[in-house]
């Protein structure tokens, strides 16, 4: 007699919403922190806290060093879990190169149906994370686990950064030109995976990018013309663009014609192969965002797609702009690309 051996699920069958899409909208987010009401305490040392919703924590410890701290988690968005590991880490670690820092190590953050899937499945998205953390040249030096219903992994990412060159999301200048170092279309990509109409090439283009550290946010933070630095993840090229304005108290404007897009992105995004996480984006900060008449529906989708371990978003000054590309190209991110500039006015994200 035998026993027929179930069938594997797909990892992104076993979760509601796939990376940086998972994300809480930013609207109901800030909601949610409004209702706090605990006391603010003041910390002289905590350079970056919640304030600017920057992308790590950042405590001073001496006059040249400054501890980076930060931590980031989602469910599978690819069903190979060697690649999902290695999705999850790099964008755990994104992180700490957005606020001009360098890797330290990093701790496991796992949650997995443990009887639902195998523990060779499992093994293998740890291996994805480890091999992430090895790349950047960083130890994984241990974690927390729990049996949870639905695939959890990331990683809390520590990291360390020059006070001086600590860039923040909320110093751009007036005048300064934005550079994004990755093209966009993740979440389109994933939402293809998802129903079966992605194929192989466009699976390896959304894995290569997903994969790439972001290494040039450690170099980016040593010149003096670079002003602002964020990266693009779950709210979206609109969203994260909007936190710097926020910060400024300026407007940024952005050219579409300029962007730079994963391959059959825009064919997908046409034939409405698109995330939920776009929609919630747009409802929380649309309000915020002027786009030109002729912006069409799919390139809106495009620009509150979520970026799973997206690109760095530099503000910098007009004179620096071509040092910052070919500091990019010179590190294997050659879609690296001007895509507007910040200038006076409301704080709102303008797109022409």
């Amino acid at each position: 007699m035998t026993t027929d051996t179930p069938p594997v699920p797909r990892l992104t069958s076993l979760s509601h919403g796939g990376g940086c899409g998972c994300k809480i909208a930013p609207g109901v987010l800030s909601e949610l922190l409004a209702k706090s009401n605990l006391p603010k305490q003041f910390f002289p040392n905590l350079l970056v806290g919640t304030e600017t919703a920057d992308d790590a924590a950042v405590y001073q410890i001496n006059d040249e060093q400054a501890i980076v701290a930060t931590t980031d988690f989602f469910m599978p968005i690819v069903d190979d879990p060697f690649d999902f590991g290695r999705i999850a880490a790099t964008n755990a670690l994104s992180d700490i190169y957005a606020m001009g820092g360098t890797p330290l190590m990093a701790l496991a953050i796992v949650g997995m149906p443990i009887n639902v899937l195998p523990h060779d499945v499992i093994a293998k998205i740890l291996e994805g994370g480890e091999s992430v953390c090895r790349d950047a040249g960083i130890p994984l030096a241990g974690g927390h686990s729990i049996d949870s219903v639905e695939p959890i992994y990331g990683l809390v990412g520590i990291g360390i950064v020059n006070p001086k060159h600590m860039k923040r999301n909320a110093d751009a200048r007036a005048g300064d030109v934005l550079i994004l170092g990755k093209p966009l279309g993740v979440g389109i990509l994933s939402a293809a995976l998802k129903k079966n109409l992605l194929d192989d090439a466009g699976y390896a283009a959304m894995v290569k990018a997903t994969t790439q550290l972001n290494r040039p946010g450690a170099d980016l933070s040593k010149l003096d013309g670079v002003h602002a630095l964020t990266d693009v993840t779950g709210f979206g090229l609109l969203g994260h663009g909007l936190e710097l304005a926020r910060g400024a108290g300026l407007t940024a404007r952005i050219d579409s014609a300029k962007l730079p897009v994963l391959p059959t992105v825009q064919g997908f995004a046409e034939q409405g192969v698109i995330t939920g996480a776009s929609g919630r984006n747009w409802a929380s900060y649309g309000e915020q965002i002027e786009l030109a008449a002729s912006i069409t529906d799919a390139q809106r989708a495009l620009l509150t797609d979520p970026q799973t371990s997206g690109g760095l978003l530099v503000s910098c000054a007009p004179e620096v702009a071509e040092q910052v590309l070919q500091l990019f190209a010179a590190q294997g991110f050659a879609e690296a690309a001007v895509i507007g500039h910040m200038q006076q006015g409301q704080p709102k994200v303008v797109v022409d």
